[in-house]
């Protein structure tokens, strides 16, 4: 028996002001969700890491007391820097029955070259986590960076700087302190922090 696909249960964030553009592979499972937005998974640490970076406070965009992030309060910091978010994937198979990046099958890429028109100011793009990169650099012909580090690209004549951060899952093999680390090279280069 074939395995569904999904389609992307969010439409792509992309504030007019948008200097980076931050790409994911795709949500976990709608269940796993503790708001209805980007990284939603309540035990994913993206949020985590931006609130320790921006108000060295892992917490700052936490409900206290509740195992939910404050969903206007993230978009109104992402409108206020200029982040806009989507994901590499707008439709996808989950091979097993989990949000794991490793058994997702990508069934139908995100036209990024169509978010980027979208977006005039944005000529920075992240990508956080292994399928995500993969899946970019494949679509852009853009050289696979490592960890913590850049490529440089061109998307329909604009020059893209691609960073590779480390996944926000818990899953991935750092504490959120070194992956806090990592992320603020990102956050350096857009002057930022």
């Amino acid at each position: 028996m074939e395995i569904p696909s999904e389609k992307h249960p969010l439409q792509p964030f992309l504030p007019a002001n948008a200097r980076l553009l931050m790409l994911g592979s795709f949500p976990p499972k709608r269940e796993r969700w503790s708001m209805e937005f980007f990284y939603p998974n309540w035990i994913n640490d993206m949020w985590r890491i931006v609130g320790l970076l921006f108000y060295d406070n892992k917490h700052h965009f936490e409900v206290m007391g509740e195992k939910r992030f404050d969903c206007e309060k993230i978009v109104a910091f992402c409108r206020e820097k200029g982040i806009a978010l989507y994901d590499t994937a707008c439709e996808v198979r989950r091979l097993k029955d989990n949000a794991s990046d490793k058994y997702l099958e990508v069934v139908t890429s995100t036209d990024v070259p169509a978010l980027l028109r979208q977006l005039p100011q944005c000529s920075t793009i992240v990508t956080t986590g292994e399928k995500a990169t993969d899946t970019l650099c494949a679509l852009l012909h853009v050289p696979r960076p490592a960890v913590g580090a850049y490529s440089d690209g061109e998307c329909e004549g604009r020059k893209v700087r691609l960073f590779r951060m480390p996944s926000s899952s818990r899953a991935y093999p750092m504490s959120i302190d070194q992956k806090s680390s990592v992320y603020r090279i990102l956050f350096e280069y857009l002057g930022w922090l």
